[in-house]
């Protein structure tokens, strides 16, 4: 049995104490490859913790993938995705875009997910049927915007640096043709998907972690999430996320175009 959407909002609160305290100030950071950057933090380290804790006292029996305290269980139906601060450059750059992303797969299927940034206040939630937003006090649905163009899009990509060199041309190649293009801001660009403020992601290199909780967002409020190829995109590696089935059609055959 799925849990209650309010299950989100225990594991939201046990991971902002651990993460408003330590954001904006000085944080140690620890650089996980031994080339490059790819930083984390003690908030990360502990909100992880936290989550894991919250979740092992309700359904002991699930399976966890983390980012960073590993994994257990990953064979068992119920697995919970974690990553405790998507966007941790931009913590530790004072930005306001990063968040807390809590997936939950139900065999291998992403049915329940959790963006939450608590600086700003705002929790995306999503579960079957039904896609919100709690800000201010307030609970909004969450709808896509529909009927926008690939050459009137709105996209956003973490950053172009992130594409290797076989994928570049292909993202130069939509950069060119939408009408607007931004960067920055990881998790927070598809929780603008669902809210229909922006209408295509596109992304590469990423983990099951960094799209586990972002996946029941974007597709229940309207929207489709891939890979490049159409596949499911539970695993991570390249990523669409659209407002709309044509605008990721036409997304899907610009990126894939040859010649």
């Amino acid at each position: 049995m799925l849990p209650d959407i309010t299950f989100f909002d225990a594991i939201a609160e046990a991971a902002a104490a651990e993460t408003l305290p330590r954001f904006r100030m000085s944080v140690a950071v620890d650089n996980k490859l031994a080339r490059g950057f790819d930083p984390v933090t003690e908030a990360d380290q502990e909100a992880e913790r936290a989550i894991r804790r919250v979740i092992g006292e309700r359904y002991p029996d699930h399976g966890i993938l983390g980012e960073e305290h590993g994994s257990v269980g990953l064979d068992r139906d119920y697995v919970w995705v974690i990553d405790p601060i998507d966007g941790t450059r931009a913590f530790i750059s004072g930005l306001p875009v990063w968040g807390t992303l809590v997936g939950l797969y139900h065999k291998g299927r992403a049915v329940m997910g959790m963006m939450d940034q608590p600086f700003t206040g705002e929790r995306f939630i999503a579960g079957p049927g039904s896609a919100i937003v709690r800000h201010n006090g307030k609970t909004l649905p969450l709808r896509t915007r529909t009927g926008v163009t690939l050459e009137h899009a709105t996209m956003m990509t973490t950053s172009p640096s992130i594409f290797p060199e076989e994928l570049d041309a292909s993202y130069k190649r939509i950069e060119k043709t939408v009408q607007l293009a931004r960067y920055g801001c990881d998790c927070y660009a598809y929780a603008m998907v669902a809210s229909g403020h922006i209408d295509l992601v596109v992304e590469a290199g990423l983990k099951a972690y960094d799209v586990g909780g972002l996946i029941p967002l974007v597709e229940q409020a309207g929207g489709v999430m891939t890979t490049w190829s159409g596949d499911r995109p539970e695993n991570g590696g390249t990523i669409v996320a659209s407002g709309s089935p044509q605008l990721h059609e036409a997304a899907l055959e610009m990126l894939n175009r040859t010649g």
